[in-house]
């Protein structure tokens, strides 16, 4: 067995103790002992073991002369045992699986987050940010190792965990476990919040089409002993174990389609993209081989999840739809073919490839749309219940209640059914006689629970109840029915048998409840309500369904009714239509909110004010939602209903904040600036943080399009979002007193949290309002960062202060908050209108500043696109500014793209000669080269050309400038406006080759 295979061995098993300090303090003198320890059959210690020593001892906190705790200290030390736990990975070969199931996540966390260090992926930049086709082998794959473990990790956490025996209180040891799991969660936390970066960055990857390579111990001395250049391009970036493009494809789909399942339940539409990505996983895993390198996947598993994505998911073709039986039944299900749905499980009775909990959960579904009102489903849930039935008697299981329900009132045709069906399930020439012995029994039982000696005949002369009992037992059946006939003694009362019992009134409640769940008609669940209360005086249904959640301030009134049925029928009416708003069902919405209002109108004022707010609330989102659907400007009674919310003075009326939010947003998204500036509550203004920042804006965007610029407003609202984005520092102090760590928190100067002021600027969508925060946050970014070479631009720049207020300190504001927020801004906003060039342009200066060049020209190329009708006209000076076009040279440059950095030079107002002659100098050029030639209108530049490949003695180059010097449109001696065509066709031709290039 091999070390790794022993290693897999020993994870079911309990976690093995620590190995002595002296062991890791061996590998730590002697660099060559850990490869010779790995190399055995059985290590001890296991690698498992090691890695937790190894970080366990470079994580210890340090003791300083007054003995006080510090942070462990970045010495020679403990990066050695950091690079041992590394080494140790790459020996596992960076098996997920493994490590995952043997590390605890903050240890798993810190390995990695030391793999991410050495493989010098670019500090401070986001990883959905990161360009993966130009980073290094290396430092690609540490990324996607990292994200994959992220989205597992998530996914894993999703799962109920068992809890195990607590043994007897220790408390040394109890602390430390709380510390863990606090740690725990902590990581937890930030990876939730980053798993939507995270899912981008592995769908980027499957963009890939170059193989990669990881870290072995080998590569790992080599970054140790060379000189690391930037972003980890050394020598060993290209090398180590090399994972081949569909190994790391097929593992990153598996990973993307157990992240997208998980999400299914909240979001059906995830389970579309499970599919995909799981199918392809399951295609790339027979392409792969028995024998992948870092692929490790459970078969098993992986069969599991496409079986449930085919049942959870519309069949895309015939093929699919013929993958499983499962996937079969559903599909019937949902296209209403319930006779080939009920085919599928006679024929499952003889193969009997359906488990029997499938089939009855698909009966308990036909019964819950039996109940919802579809009558026409009776039949076909007897249908399947005889299925079942049947199913249950050949493996001698019970006959389950409702069976015997079903046949209360029997007909001629039920009888005749359940007889094919026991014929179609059991072939009575190759059946096991225990079989036939259990189908006997059956028919037996059924004949002598039946009343009707019509029915009995027609069970006893069937031929296979004829073939499996003899004839002294039918005609003893017979005997026995005309005993019980009515005809023999009228007097006679039957015995009441199991299955005569009615259902109980815990059964009907429980129906009831279900229907409650289901229904959305405000008068049916009126009448479920009345029912139910009849039946019982005990019970609150109002928590019949923990999915039902009003909001708290509405809790304590609702909940303080006198009157149960009312109390039940208030909070599920509005728990309800709050549900209908988020599923934008508005229709429903409208009835239930309509119903609670005419309802509450008669004993509660302050309920029906309530109501009014959230029935202004529901007008905003389908409003709103219509808007996206193409609607128009917003009636002038709906206008009308937000000021007088806004003005509302009423007391003890509970108000939801993001009602306000929603209003303050509708006015400036619909520019009733003049009210917001002049006419709203000064009181109001002070008091709600919304409304100040709402006013504050209005009165900005009021003046931005006149001819002067006022800078009055605009420096209120400066002031007010500087003070947002400021932080305090706080001393923590342990448990013995003792201050301990510094902590940076949101200061209190602020109107609002920046939490806050994210979700109030998402629910805005005017062009100008949005303008003039880009424009706010760019300057403030500009100012904190102080990187005059790297500035982002923006429309409306000038009208912002040009240093912060004096009330805080340039330290004090959070810069990676203020470009966090930034970023999120600019994405939103193109994410509502991608056709404004300003907003793409401040989006490519974003790339350009973190060194995301490739990006960074895209979104150039995008802008220059949009305003010339894709480079038919030309692009309009004010868009492609000489700083623009000097940033588009460089990200040229720094793409290794030369000849593309001389074209650009001839853009520019005066033509950068030494920029353009330095580029054409560059031999390793990455661009097509002499290609290009033709759109270059510059004799200079082109005479150059001729001269150094003269020098050169490329011949052939030198003959492609030559004959692009010779073009007659080019020569020197034609009107102006002739050169100026020139230029403008070739400037034309090398933007949209440049477009096709990079979109």
């Amino acid at each position: 067995m091999s070390a790794e295979a022993a290693d897999r061995e020993a994870v079911t098993s309990s976690r093995p103790s620590t190995p002595p300090q002296t062991i890791w303090f061996e590998f730590l003198l002697d660099e060559g002992m850990l490869e010779k320890h790995l190399q055995k059959s059985y290590p001890d210690p296991s690698p498992i073991q090691l890695i937790n020593q190894f970080l366990e001892q470079a994580s210890k906190p340090s003791v300083n002369e007054q003995n006080q705790v510090q942070p462990p200290t970045d010495n020679k030390r403990n990066r050695t045992l950091k690079l041992l736990a590394l080494k140790v990975a790459a020996h596992l070969k960076w098996d997920l699986e493994l490590l995952e199931k043997s590390l605890t996540v903050p240890v798993l966390n810190m390995l990695l987050n030391e793999l991410l260090c050495v493989s010098k992926v670019p500090p401070g930049v986001k990883h959905v940010d990161l360009d993966l086709c130009n980073l290094p082998p290396t430092t690609t794959m540490a990324v996607l190792v990292y994200n994959r473990w992220a989205v597992r990790t998530t996914v894993q956490s999703s799962f109920p965990v068992k809890q195990l025996k607590p043994g007897p209180p220790q408390l040394n040891i109890m602390n430390q476990i709380q510390q863990e799991k606090e740690l725990t969660d902590n990581i937890l936390k930030v990876l939730k919040e980053q798993a939507g970066d995270s899912i981008l960055v592995l769908e980027g990857a499957l963009q890939l089409t170059s193989d990669l390579h990881v870290h072995t111990i080998r590569t790992l001395d080599q970054i140790v002993a060379e000189a690391c250049l930037a972003n980890g391009e050394t020598e060993s970036s290209a090398v180590g174990l090399c994972i081949s493009m569909d190994e790391m494809h097929c593992q990153v789909c598996y990973d993307l389609g157990t992240v997208f399942f998980s999400q299914g339940s909240s979001t059906p539409s995830a389970y579309e993209k499970a599919k995909e990505h799981l199918f392809k996983t399951s295609e790339l895993l027979s392409k792969i081989g028995p024998d992948p390198v870092h692929c490790r996947i459970d078969r098993r598993r992986l069969d599991g999840y496409c079986q449930a994505c085919a049942v959870l998911t519309t069949p895309s073709d015939t093929s699919e739809l013929q993958l499983t039986t499962y996937g079969r039944v559903h599909h019937c299900i949902r296209s209403s073919n319930y006779q080939g749905m009920i085919d599928i499980f006679l024929e499952d009775n003889r193969t009997l490839s359906l488990l029997s909990h499938f089939r009855h959960s698909v009966l308990r579904e036909l019964y819950q749309m039996a109940q919802s009102g579809d009558r026409n489903l009776e039949e076909v849930c007897f249908k399947v219940c005889a299925c079942n039935t049947v199913r249950n008697v050949l493996e001698q299981q019970v006959i389950g209640v409702r069976f015997h329900q079903l046949l209360l009132k029997p007909t001629k045709e039920r009888i005749d059914f359940l007889l094919e069906v026991c014929a179609r399930s059991l072939n009575l020439d190759q059946a096991p006689e225990d079989s036939k012995r259990k189908m006997a029994a059956f028919l037996k039982i059924l004949c002598q629970n039946l009343d009707d000696p019509q029915f009995v005949f027609m069970i006893s002369s069937h031929d296979i109840c004829m073939r499996l009992l003899k004839d002294e037992e039918r005609k003893l059946l017979l005997d026995q029915m005309r005993k019980r006939s009515p005809r023999v003694n009228l007097s006679t009362k039957p015995l009441t048998v199991f299955y005569d019992i009615p259902a109980s009134a815990s059964v009907n409640i429980g129906q009831l409840e279900h229907q409650l769940i289901l229904t959305v008609d405000p008068g049916r669940i009126r009448q479920i309500l009345i029912e139910l209360h009849g039946m019982t005086s005990d019970r609150q249904f109002w928590t019949v369904s923990n999915k039902w959640e009003v909001p708290t301030i509405y809790g304590g009134i609702i909940l303080s009714i006198k009157d149960n049925l009312t109390r039940d029928l208030v909070y599920i009416l509005m728990a309800k239509g709050l549900h209908s708003i988020i599923i934008k069902d508005f229709t429903h919405a409208r009835q239930l909110y309509s119903s609670c209002l005419e309802l509450v109108t008669e004993f509660s004022p302050k309920l029906r004010q309530v109501m009014l707010n959230e029935m202004l609330l529901l007008d905003i989102s389908a409003h709103k939602s219509g808007i996206e659907n193409g609607g128009e400007h917003p009636p002038a009674d709906l206008v009308s209903r937000v000021r007088g919310y806004l003005e509302m003075r009423l007391p003890d009326i509970p108000l939801r904040q993001i009602i306000t939010e929603e209003c303050v947003a509708f006015m400036l998204n619909w520019k009733e600036n003049e009210y917001l500036t002049l006419q709203i509550p000064a009181a109001l203004v002070q008091n709600n943080p919304y409304v100040k920042l709402g006013q504050l804006l209005a009165a900005t965007c009021k003046e931005l399009p006149g001819p002067k610029e006022s800078r009055r407003t605009a420096k209120d609202l400066w002031d007010v979002m500087v003070q947002i984005f400021c932080f305090s520092n706080q001393h923590k102090r342990i448990n013995d007193g003792r201050v301990s760590l510094i902590k940076h928190r949101e200061s209190t100067l602020g109107i609002m949290y920046r939490s806050e002021l994210v979700t109030f600027i998402k629910r805005l969508s005017d062009p100008l309002v949005l303008t003039t925060l880009i424009s706010l946050f760019v300057k403030l970014h500009n100012i904190v960062r102080d990187d005059i070479v790297n500035d982002v631009t923006a429309e409306h720049m000038s009208i912002w202060p040009t240093a912060i207020p004096n009330i805080v300190s340039l330290q004090s504001v959070d810069v990676e908050a203020v470009a966090v927020t930034m970023k999120e801004l600019v994405g939103y906003s193109l994410n509502i209108n991608s056709c404004n060039h300003f907003w793409l342009i401040t989006q490519a200066d974003i790339y350009f500043a973190t060194n995301q060049f490739s990006a960074a020209l895209h979104f150039y190329l995008q802008a220059g696109a949009i305003c010339s009708d894709f480079f038919n006209k030309g692009v309009p000076p004010d868009v492609y500014t000489d700083m623009v076009l000097k940033r588009m040279i460089k990200c040229c440059s720094m793409l290794n793209c030369h000849t593309q950095v001389a074209i650009l030079c001839q853009f520019l107002r005066e033509v950068d000669y030494m920029t353009a002659f330095k580029a054409l100098q560059e031999q390793n050029s990455h661009d097509a080269m002499d290609s290009y030639y033709d759109y270059i209108w510059d004799i200079t530049i082109l005479e150059y050309l001729t001269h150094i490949h003269h020098k050169r003695g490329e011949i052939d180059k030198r003959q492609i400038a030559i004959k692009a010097i010779g073009q007659s449109e080019l020569n020197s001696s034609n009107p102006e406006e002739v050169l100026h065509l020139a230029a403008q066709k070739r400037k034309k031709k090398f933007l949209q080759a440049m477009a096709k290039l990079y979109f």
